[in-house]
């Protein structure tokens, strides 16, 4: 059998700023001295007077964006997540979420599978730090096809997005020939009724072999994937803690504020349901290897199985 392709999120993200670029000559990258590592340096190639290094100055840099979306261009700004969401939280809260620009924030390098760059660069805190802003979406592609099409969703809409990508190369599962994107829409991958397993990211592709093997000991597992997570799909999410009864969230994020506690949020208001969340728990990550850490702290299909088979008393 063939082997899957594999393709890191920021590299899709670079490939569709520079195929967005041929067609939208109001489209603008910043990029604080990092255009090799976020993949923005493919647009830079193609669009020399387009792309813009502030250098290491984020905060400055989103300032300078949003100084661009007052003038009509859609700018994307991009850094590592530590830096787009964490160093910048300010500027993004005051000169881009406060007068609802048209900003969007191309923010790689997120999570544990940042690997060897250790716990100063393992930004698992941007889902709650974005999703506190007014107005902002945050959205977290699973794969290369899923985040090609965010980016050109997040051109196209009116208002601030938050993107998160990764360094991790990780499996395609998408049909582009096939696949439809909305924002604030998510899918469902496989269909189940004992348990429901939402997940995002990288986690998205754990959930999906962890459906399989959960298929294989009994258990039916619906599997989900929310790539927004801000404005939640929360048609799909009471629908399937009505089917299934219980809930597992994934996320590659502190379980403190992110894609778990926005489906918890949900459920305890209008349809009350137990929930198990995976995630990175109340601690920092720290350097090793992303494959390694990203077992080591429990983000893995082998443990969604585990908690799962519990949950159902398996």
């Amino acid at each position: 059998m063939a082997d899957v392709k594999k393709v890191a999120t920021r590299d899709s993200y670079g490939a569709a700023l520079a195929e967005l670029g041929k067609e939208n000559d109001d489209l603008i990258v910043f990029d604080a001295d990092l255009a090799g590592a976020t993949k923005t340096g493919t647009f830079k190639k193609a669009f020399p007077d387009r792309h813009y290094n502030c250098g290491i100055a984020e905060g400055n840099m989103i300032a300078v964006a949003a100084g661009a979306a007052a003038m009509g261009l859609v700018p994307f700004a991009s850094s590592f997540a530590m830096f787009a969401a964490g160093r910048a939280f300010e500027q993004v809260r005051n000169s881009i979420g406060y007068p609802h620009l048209n900003v969007k924030i191309g923010a790689t390098h997120g999570g544990i599978s940042v690997g060897e760059d250790g716990a100063s660069h393992q930004c698992c805190e941007d889902f709650a730090l974005m999703r506190s802003i007014p107005g902002m979406v945050v959205m977290s592609p699973a794969d290369d096809v899923e985040a090609k099409a965010a980016v050109k969703a997040a051109y196209e809409h009116q208002g601030p997005v938050y993107l998160r990508f990764g360094r991790l190369a990780v499996p395609v599962f998408h049909d582009e020939a096939n696949f439809q994107f909305e924002i604030g829409k998510g899918e469902v991958l496989q269909d189940g009724s004992d348990v429901a397993i939402i997940a995002n990211g990288l986690m998205v592709n754990e959930a999906i072999e962890a459906g399989k093997a959960l298929a294989e000991v009994g258990i039916s597992a619906r599997v989900i994937n929310l790539c927004t997570i801000k404005p939640l799909d929360e048609e799909m999410v009471l629908k399937a803690a009505k089917e299934c009864g219980k809930v597992i969230t994934c996320e590659e994020h502190s379980v403190i504020g992110g894609l778990g506690e926005a489906v918890c949020a949900l459920l305890s208001e209008e349809c009350p349901t137990p929930v198990r969340r995976i995630g990175v728990n109340d601690e920092f990550g720290h350097s090793g290897p992303a494959a390694a850490l990203l077992k080591q702290f429990g983000l893995s299909a082998e443990h969604i199985v585990e908690v799962a088979k519990d949950f159902c008393g398996k």
